[in-house]
């Protein structure tokens, strides 16, 4: 596997970012390993999503992901997105922009990374959870799968319950009033989908029952199910929000994504 520390200047932020970049990497010392795996490009890719607090080297620095997806035909983009909650804030810069629009057009020049449905997968954690779910619901032709680990997924419960993160967030959506019912309200995004005809994204989501966040993820996961969305819902008992969870969940996001036969194990398979 490669590692690399990617710094370039985005057009939709007006500065310079920084992402983390896994490559397969196809070696003649290692290829008894890879001799059931297709490791040619364009690579499937998995754009991995930090929380709130973190940055773009916070799933290397606190899992083994680059060791977890060794074997597999499988490109990780970690991208920096600071507090954002991954969208064009109010108060603040067009992170959602960044992201959507200019991130992917981007690594795939600069890295052999395949553009089809089928080859695009988005998961995080926390803050970055809910980014993922917010991208696959809202652009469910491009990911086949999206993984949402102890994904603040509700965001009017923590409005209500937390002061100093509803001023947060009054800079970010510019509050209840103004996040309910539009494109960065996850709930009104599943509805959306679930009465649309668009392609419906596999979707995971996993939680704690001891984490701050479980009772959003237990709304959320009811209004999938209300709305008619499936998805592969895992809570587990005593679990709180830390990183040790979330080192081992990944590795079943790993297992659970829809990779193309030949390109390493993968489980769920995206519906139509």
């Amino acid at each position: 596997m490669a590692l690399i520390t990617c710094e370039f200047f985005s057009d939709a932020l007006e500065l310079s970012v920084t992402a983390r970049v896994i490559l397969p990497q196809a070696t003649q010392t290692h290829a008894h390993h890879y001799s059931d795996v297709d490791l040619s490009p364009p690579h499937p890719t998995l754009y991995l999503l930090h929380g709130l607090g973190d940055n773009s080297a916070a799933w290397t620095r606190q899992t083994s992901i680059e060791r977890y997806v060794w074997k597999k035909n499988l490109a990780v983009v970690m991208p920096e997105v600071h507090r954002s909650f991954y969208a064009d804030m109010v108060m603040g810069n067009k992170y959602w922009t960044f992201l959507t629009e200019e991130l992917p057009v981007v690594a795939r020049r600069f890295f052999p990374l395949s553009d089809k449905r089928e080859d695009n997968f988005v998961a995080g954690l926390s803050m970055g959870g809910y980014g993922a779910f917010k991208w696959a619901l809202s652009h469910p032709e491009r990911f086949s799968a999206a993984a949402s680990l102890s994904g603040a997924v509700d965001r009017t419960k923590r409005m209500v319950a937390s002061e100093k993160m509803a001023e947060e967030f009054i800079h970010v959506f510019g509050g209840p009033e103004q996040y309910t019912g539009s494109g960065n309200d996850l709930l009104h995004l599943a509805s959306q989908l679930a009465a649309s005809d668009r392609p419906r994204p596999a979707l995971y989501q996993c939680c704690g029952t001891e984490d701050f966040v479980y009772p959003e993820n237990i709304s959320f996961r009811d209004h999938l199910r209300d709305v008619g969305i499936e998805s592969d819902y895992h809570e587990h008992v005593g679990e709180e929000h830390e990183w040790g969870y979330w080192d081992r969940m990944i590795q079943d996001v790993l297992e659970w994504i829809p990779l193309r036969p030949g390109t390493g194990t993968g489980g769920a398979g995206a519906t139509a």
